[in-house]
Parts: structure tokens; sequence; C-alpha cells
């Protein structure tokens, strides 16, 4: 035998001692309810469950208050009407033309309301000699849309709550007919608000708890969507010819991708599959097209796995020196591609497509990798998300990030992270020097990890499930000096060996998620995404100046039609020049050359600019102080 949900019970139990109910959370939603016979069956809306209840404890009417529409009795019976229209004193049918042209919304709500706490009483009959009052109950259904501002009633707002707090405070229950035997009820003539939160009513009135019950309404759990799984997926075309266990495994599996959705949710879904023809096999996509509004998967294309079987070359030409994290970001966009991301916790997929931690010292490819990985999946540099955590440092920089709660300034606009996401959900997300940001931020990416969502200021729900995260940090290559208190020291340097200097950073990054910040499931969530980097060689040093060469060399090509040419002497000076001190990576190697030879080149060109078809040769770099000269023949 099925057992209803805890709220409806709480519901069912609040008629015999509250007058007033607020009912809040997910209000907007299809539920499931057991019939008398113990099976359950799905009930359309709020409205249909509350009565349920009320009817099942005698009671002879629901009055729902419809400020746009007039109040309308349900059910819709002859019956109903006339124990509503009795209790309010005026036909209750839901047309407008029969509502009270002479009052506001408000003011019949108000009337309403008091009307149902205080009914008058019937007159005796053979069938019931003792008078009683009607037993009928009145739903705001949109209570939530009563207040511009709960904390600053206008006069007419004000009015329709002080008449509900002086109907919560003085309704008294009354005897209820039960069946042969059985005890009297006490019941109220209830009120029950709907609303989103329960702090869109004013908090004056929700403070007599004792006389007005709150019950919160959760999202569905995974065997309320399971059930509604099963019924919504015998609409698809190969429900009829799937073997039983095929139909319980998909009847889970989108169970499992939607938690945190509704009912109605679900619904679309199965929707969306049935208006693609979709199969059992396929659901997976008729979930990630309502998640994230895309129909097409670019994970799943053929032009990607093209890419893919090229990446290691295409990356490992981008990204100069760094072999190890190359091979480890592919293996992470392999695992993504294939949709095996986070199969090992789970066999159904609502993580990120994957997450790295690029750890290691500055200039030496972090960000440059996250770009290449950008250009391999999106085809476009341009499509990643930069963050930097730099700026995220205050206490309150996480509202940036999702955007301000109800009530303060920029609500109205979002959050930076979830309004791009939302924007653009096949991303990759580039978050840099992470280490830098405030610990509350943390906080949204251990959510954003573990579950592939998080939630704006505003309440909507913004999906990372088709996104890559991408962490930078220098974590790990100063560390705080334990003879200078205030100080820091190096913890590796570029002669220190190689295993060893991966293992100092990786003992650093521990210790900072450990002890300095107390987020060690960060840590877990990131699992085998750290990839440290090493330092610049001096082979990686010439290869990458040689890549900058060219790059100069393309930049005069295209900007004057002529060509640059950089003799061998010249390049001698500026090979020296650039891996003199390779502490900087590759940044440093391009400060030299911007130094050397893009500023000089840049006066020389200012002074006596090139022709189309002209050549020019850069036969030596000679310095001057701080300032370089450049010996050229045209």
């Amino acid at each position: 035998m099925t057992t209803a949900p805890a709220w409806y019970r709480e519901l069912q139990s609040a008629l015999a001692i509250a007058p007033q109910i607020v009912l809040e959370g997910n209000v907007h939603d299809r539920y499931f309810l057991p019939n008398t016979d113990g099976k359950e069956t799905p009930v359309a809306n709020l409205i249909d469950a509350i009565w349920r209840a009320l009817s099942a404890r005698g009671y002879e009417a629901l009055v729902i208050a419809d400020p746009a529409q007039g109040s309308r009795c349900h059910p819709p019976t002859e019956q109903a009407r006339e124990a509503a229209s009795f209790v309010l004193g005026r036909p209750v049918t839901g047309d407008p033309t029969t509502s009270r042209r002479d009052a506001t919304p408000l003011e019949s709500l108000r009337e309403d309301l008091l009307a149902v706490a205080f009914p008058p009483v019937r007159d005796a009959t053979a069938d019931e000699p003792t008078p009683r009052a009607p037993r009928v109950a009145l739903v705001a259904e949109l209570a939530s849309r009563l207040t511009l501002d709960p904390e600053r009633l206008s006069e007419a707002e004000h009015a329709v709550f002080v008449a509900a707090e002086q109907a919560a405070l003085a309704a008294r229950s009354t005897p209820a007919p039960t069946a042969d035997g059985d005890p009297p009820r006490q019941l109220f003539n209830t009120i029950v608000f709907v609303v989103d939160r329960d702090r869109e009513l004013p908090p004056w009135l929700m403070t007599h708890d004792d006389r007005l019950r709150t019950i919160s309404i959760p999202r569905p759990s995974f065997g309320e969507r399971r059930r509604a799984a099963a019924s919504l997926l015998k609409n698809l075309p190969d429900w009829p010819s799937s073997p039983v266990e095929h139909q319980e495994e998909y009847t889970r599996r989108l169970a499992s991708q939607t938690d945190g959705l509704t009912i109605r949710a679900l619904a679309s879904i199965a929707q969306l599959a049935r208006e693609a023809r979709t199969n059992l096999a396929d659901i997976d996509d008729a979930a990630r097209a309502y998640r994230v509004g895309v129909v097409d998967n670019p994970w799943r294309t053929e032009d990607l796995r093209e890419r893919l079987r090229d990446a290691e070359a295409t990356l490992g030409a981008r990204v100069l020196g760094q072999d190890d994290a190359v091979r480890k970001a592919l293996d992470l966009m392999l695992r993504a591609s294939t949709g095996l991301t986070g199969a090992h916790g789970s066999p159904y997929g609502t993580r990120p497509r994957g997450a790295l931690f690029l750890a290691g010292p500055t200039g030496v490819g972090k960000t440059e990798l996250a770009k290449a990985l950008t250009t391999l999946v999106f085809g476009d540099e341009d499509a990643y998300i930069r963050f930097d955590m730099s700026e995220f440092s205050a206490e309150q920089a996480a509202e940036r990030l999702i955007g301000a709660p109800p009530g303060y300034v920029g609500f109205s606009a979002g959050g930076e992270l979830t309004n791009a996401v939302r924007e653009r959900p096949f991303s990759l997300v580039l978050f840099d020097e992470i280490d830098k940001a405030n610990r509350n931020i943390l906080d949204k990416f251990l959510q954003i990890l573990e579950d592939g969502r998080l939630t704006d200021g505003r309440g909507a729900t913004v999906y990372f499930t088709e996104c890559v995260l991408v962490f930078t940090s220098n974590l790990g290559i100063w560390v705080e000096d334990p003879d200078a208190p205030g100080k820091r020291r190096a913890n590796v340097t570029r002669t220190t060996p190689r295993e060893e200097a991966h293992e100092r950073i990786r003992e650093a990054i521990t210790d900072h998620f450990t002890r300095h910040l107390g987020r060690p499931e960060l840590l877990n969530r990131l699992g085998d995404g750290i990839v440290v980097f090493d330092f610049i060689d001096e082979d990686t040093g010439r290869r990458i100046l040689d890549l900058m060469l060219r790059n100069v060399v393309a930049r005069v090509e295209r900007e004057y039609g002529a060509t640059l040419i950089v003799g061998p002497d010249a390049l001698a000076t500026l090979t020296d020049l650039a891996i003199a001190n390779l502490d900087n990576g590759g940044r440093g190697i391009g400060t030299v050359l911007e130094s050397a030879l893009v500023n000089p080149l840049s006066r020389h060109l200012f002074a006596a600019p090139l022709a189309r078809g002209d050549t020019l040769t850069v036969a030596a770099v000679h310095r001057h102080g701080q300032v370089f000269d450049l010996e050229v023949s045209s």
C-alpha cells in the first residue's frame, strides 16, 4: 500500500489544529497521491490535492479566491456551489461578470476570507436537526501576487492581512460529522494561502505559528519521479516492444537525471521525446534538451570525434613542453565525448562533462591549454567563459556569480556566471587563479561539481551538465616561510627534480584546501582532474620564442604586405635574452621579445613605413641601458 507524501499527511492533520495554513515550495506541480484502494494516481494540480484532503474530512466546498477571475468553487458541482454561495452571501460561479462591481479584488478577498472564517449557520432540517455552518474552506491560490512588497503594504493590502490575522486568532473549530461510531472531529473552516515562499506574506502575520501552520512542499523524490517516468514513458514508440528490464532501466535513468525537477518537467521531457519520436535508449537527449534548451548535442557529433583523433598533436603544437598535461586534458575530453564522465560513481550522467585543476608555475601554458581545448571542442577560441577569480575575493563576491537575493540591489540582473552558462550551455568555463577567490564561493563549486546545477538569486536553476570546468592556480610554487612569519619562500624551482616538484605542489594544494580553507570535499570532487604543469626548460623556451617570432612576422605581413626576416645574429641575441631567466615561463619570453624586438621595430616602422612587397631584415639587436635598438637592412 502506497503512503501519501509527508506534506500531504501534514496537511490532513493540520485541518484539525490550525484555522489557517500556508502551503509553500513546489506548489505549481502535479502530485502522486494514494486512492482509497491504496493505489497511487497523479493529481493534476495543488487545488485537486487540497480538495482530496478536505473532502475526506467532510468539507462541502472549496472557494478559490481569484483576483483576476473572481471567486470560483471547487468542485464545480451544484451542491458545492450552494454551500459556497450560502457562506459568501452571493453566487460563486467563477464568472467575472457576476463578481461584485462595487468592490476591488482585494476588498472582495477580505470579505470572502472573513465570511468563510465566520460562516452563517444553516437552519435546522429533518436530516440535520442541529443547526450548523457549512464546512467550507478558502484558498488564496496566488497569495504571492497579492502584494508588491510584504513589508511595505498598501492600505488595501494591509486590510486583507489584518482580516486574516483577526480570523486566525478568533476562529473556533466545530464538530464535524463522522462515520457511525467514530467520535466527532473538531474542524475549522480553513483558510489556505498558497505561496512560492513563506516570506512573501507579511512577517507579522507569520508570527502566529499556533494558529497558522506553514507546510513546505518539496520537489518530488526519486520514487515519485520514477513512478511519474514509468507513466510518461509508456507513450514512446518503442515502449510496448521493449523488454520489461529495459523499461525499468530507462525509467530509473530518467528519474536519476531529473533530480531537482518537477513532475511537470518530466512531462515536458516526455513530450519532447514524443515529438522527436525518440526511443527509450535516447531519452537522455530529451532530458538534456529540456535542461539546456538546445536540441543538438555537440559532444556527440562526428566532427568532434574527428578532431579528437588528432587532438594530441593539435594541443601539443599550442601548449609546448607540457606533454603530460596535454594527455591528461585529452583523456578528459575523450571521457566527455563518450558520455563516461562520472560513470564510476553513477550510471547516469548529471555532473559537468569534466573538471580540470591546472596547477603550476606562471606562464607555462595553463590558460593557453584552456583556450586550445575550447577551440578543439567548439571550434572557436572565444567560446570559453573566463572569470578572473582575483576579482571575487570580497565577502559578497558570490552575489556577482549567481545574482543578488530578492530585495537587494541588482536582483533582477541575475549572476554573471549563471547568466553566461544559461546563454551558452555548451562551453568551457575558466576560473583563473581560483585560490584567490573568497572561500564562500567555493561552496557554489561544490554544488556544480556534484550535481551539475546551480540556483541563481532569482530562484532559477542553471545546468552545467554540458560544460567543462577549468580552474587554474599557482598554488604550491610559493609557501609560507616558517622561519619568517608573513613572508613566503619558493617551494619548488626550475632545478627541483620533476617528480619531486609535482609531489610538493600536490601536497601544497591538499594543505590549502584542507587546512586553510576547510574544504577537503572540493578537492575530492576534482578527483584525478588535478594536473601539474612543469617549468619551462631551455629547449621549450626556444620553441616558444620561435612560435612568437613567427607571430610577429605574420603580423608584419598582414599589416604591411611586407616580409620580415630575423637574421642569425639577431636571433642568437633574442634567444640568449629569452632563456636567461625562464622563471616567468612563456609570458617572460613574450615580455623579452616585446622589449627587444617589437618596441624598436615599431619605432623603425613609424619612422620609415614599409611598402607592399618590401623585405626588412633585422641583422642585430643592440641594448642601450633599458632600451633596445635594431640594426636593419631593406
